[in-house]
């Protein structure tokens, strides 16, 4: 059992989680030296560019031409609107508050899935649905004894727009593995932050060395690496495992944050946040009954969804 538990596949699905986890308070640190603008697009191109060097080793095809409007999509949704509007969001919202917040993403995801993709929406999706928005309700309503905050409304459409990015991975993903789907992303991504250029040479003016190592840290590890390792876990694991494992991200960016920045959750956002985990858990119990193995259905297993989608998923997160 604990060989099992030290093998590759299960330390890149541990560090996937690790480092997901850990980007919500390195967020915290890089906006008070660089502010949303600066610390967005440097995450993005830095993330980018890793991927691109990373390429040639991973054998990461080009897209085909008729791909490029999803591919576009999923750049101006999961990445570029996705990294504003969470960074935005964290000025005042606390990380691990961010975190619970962003777990319910794989609603939007279904809910769309339902709408555009002629998926049907069973009682356990509606009820799942219901449960996860109703906890993410409690912890954006959470802050001191229920003060409401626009911020968490802001982190909210992060986790929107994350859901989008999901939703347009999959047609994709019959194609191209979650890392081309990752990479072309994140290309994409970087065009649509360009316009975020002049206020990130302003901030890079007099960056705090610690804001800079933040941003650094955000594009090459959680960004780049962990989508590296978690395509490479995912390849490698069942669907259930990967999916069990994701869940963990709020609690250990809990865990991290109290360390890092000493945050201390509310007592409501903590009931809040299981509450919307559970909902998201009922939603994917669903799916995992219903959907057969990626080896049983044919497809590549390398090509099984991304961060959320496999769990409801790609940076990107």
């Amino acid at each position: 059992m604990f060989p099992r538990m030290v093998s590759p596949r299960f330390l890149a699905l541990a560090g996937t989680v690790v480092l997901w986890a850990s980007a919500f308070p390195a967020i915290r640190v890089g906006i008070d030296g660089l502010g949303v603008a600066a610390l967005s697009f440097l995450r993005i191109v830095i993330a980018a560019v890793a991927l691109l060097l990373v390429a040639p080793l991973a054998k990461v095809r080009l897209p085909r031409r008729r791909d490029l409007p999803m591919i576009a999509l999923c750049g101006i949704t999961g990445i570029t609107a996705y990294q504003v509007l969470l960074n935005w969001g964290e000025v005042e919202v606390a990380a691990g508050t961010a975190s619970l917040l962003i777990a319910i993403a794989p609603v939007f995801s279904v809910l769309l899935g339902s709408l555009f993709l002629k998926e049907r929406l069973s009682r356990n999706i509606i009820l799942g649905s219901i449960v996860a928005i109703a906890g993410a309700a409690a912890v954006s309503l959470a802050k001191g004894v229920g003060g409401f905050t626009v911020s968490a409304l802001i982190v909210l459409a992060a986790a929107m727009f994350q859901g989008v990015y999901h939703f347009a991975t999959k047609p994709l993903l019959r194609h191209y593995t979650g890392l081309e789907v990752a990479t072309y992303a994140m290309v994409a991504g970087t065009v649509f932050a360009l316009p975020l250029v002049p206020a990130t040479w302003q901030a890079a003016l007099d960056v705090p060395a610690d804001a800079l190592a933040s941003a650094l840290y955000l594009g090459l590890l959680p960004s780049a690496l962990g989508f590296v390792i978690w395509a490479y876990a995912v390849a490698r694991l069942p669907l259930a495992t990967s999916t069990a494992a994701l869940y963990l991200v709020p609690p250990v960016a809990l865990v991290i944050s109290f360390v890092w920045l000493g945050e201390v959750p509310h007592l409501v956002e903590l009931v809040g946040g299981a509450v919307s985990v559970a909902g998201v858990i009922l939603i994917n119990r669903r799916k995992q009954a219903q959907r057969p193995s990626a080896l049983e259905g044919g497809r590549p297993p390398n090509a099984i969804p991304g961060r959320h989608a496999a769990a409801r998923r790609v940076s990107t997160r």
